[in-house]
């Protein structure tokens, strides 16, 4: 079988193939481990200091109560959702950038983040329901509804992918002052607890807000890749794909279904981390050399950043924590610097 240069042909069951692309297998696996080994970095240092024998004990059950809770109960599930939010975000933002063909085109960019925002104040302002399961709700009812806002007002004609980033910003600003005069018109206390969970941040993180995003991406991770043909055949306009017997409408709405819904599970995790799911497919795609927007290089990188960026923000002014939204909101105007110097070059 001919293959293209760069790219390697694997077969699988039922006569059917995969086609990978080296550099960019290469590259994951990389970013994979360095994840990893920032995880164990994250798991193993902080204020509470544990030698390496006991943290060892500690994971085989051995161990003090003190070194069990610090490392299991509050350490090890913070890594993990480092990883996993930083994941959804990275694929999220491939998705939302492979079918807008634009590098500005993220969920947080296009509104969805904030529609996603805007559903978990919604639950913990005016439902008064602060508990994971509520606020999961919330904030993928308010991703999904702001989508389909979205999509309605810029479907139709032709240039659907630039009226969809356009009509997302400006749906976007909306509802972010929506969220702000939500937050004024809250008591103090309820005022403060939203206004931390929207700077997104990652200090109360516990197994009952990871479990939820782990056995959703377990879902939507293999669902997304089975449609990584259809979407790259997307990335070259619609009339090509149709010509490529794609069908254009149908794999749009399932593409940003997915997004969104990685989108808001994130935000139900963490609140609101903007400018991650922007900057990671495209440092992915940067390092990788990979003839468009890739998937798990997205994936794997979006991982790497939050899992490095997070305990970096929350130790670097100790023993006070920044949010590490905070952090990647004052990193994305270097970051839109950096993209605009790069596309002029």
């Amino acid at each position: 079988m001919n293959t293209v240069p760069g790219f390697r042909v694997i077969s699988l069951p039922r006569n059917t193939t995969v086609r990978v692309h080296r550099r960019s297998a290469t590259i994951v696996l990389t970013l994979v481990v360095l994840a990893l080994f920032v995880l164990m970095l994250t798991v193993a240092t902080g204020a509470y200091e544990i030698t390496g024998n006991d943290l060892v004990a500690t994971f085989l059950g051995g161990g003090s109560d003190m070194d069990q809770f610090i490392v299991l109960r509050q350490r090890l599930p913070r890594a993990v959702a480092d990883l996993l939010v930083g994941a959804a975000l990275g694929l999220s933002g491939a998705i939302f950038q492979s079918i807008s063909r634009n590098p500005l085109g993220s969920p947080d960019v296009v509104g969805f983040a904030t529609g996603s925002a805007s559903g978990g104040l919604i639950v913990i302002l005016l439902v008064g329901a602060s508990s994971v399961a509520s606020i999961a709700v919330g904030t993928i009812a308010g991703g999904f509804a702001t989508a389909l806002f979205v999509y309605l007002l810029s479907s139709g004609g032709g240039k659907v992918s630039e009226r969809l980033i356009l009509t997302g910003i400006a749906v976007g600003a909306m509802l972010a002052s929506v969220n702000d005069y939500l937050i004024t018109r809250a008591t103090l206390d309820d005022a403060e607890t939203a206004k931390a969970w929207q700077f997104g941040s990652l200090n109360i993180i516990s197994w009952p807000h990871v479990i939820p995003l782990a056995v959703l991406l377990a879902v939507l991770v293999p669902l997304t890749l089975t449609m990584s043909g259809p979407m790259r055949v997307l990335e070259m306009g619609d009339d090509s794909a149709h010509a490529l017997g794609v069908e254009v409408g149908k794999t749009r709405v399932w593409l940003l279904c997915a997004g969104v819904a990685l989108a808001a599970a994130a935000v139900a995790t963490s609140g609101p981390i903007g400018f991650l799911a922007m900057a990671a497919p495209q440092l992915a795609r940067k390092v990788s050399r990979s003839p468009g927007i890739s998937l798990l290089p997205s994936m794997a990188m979006g991982a790497l950043l939050l899992g490095a960026g997070d305990p970096l923000a929350a130790r670097a002014l100790s023993p006070f924590q920044i949010p590490v939204g905070l952090v990647t909101a004052a990193l994305g105007g270097l970051y839109l610097l950096w993209i605009l110097t790069w596309r002029k070059g």
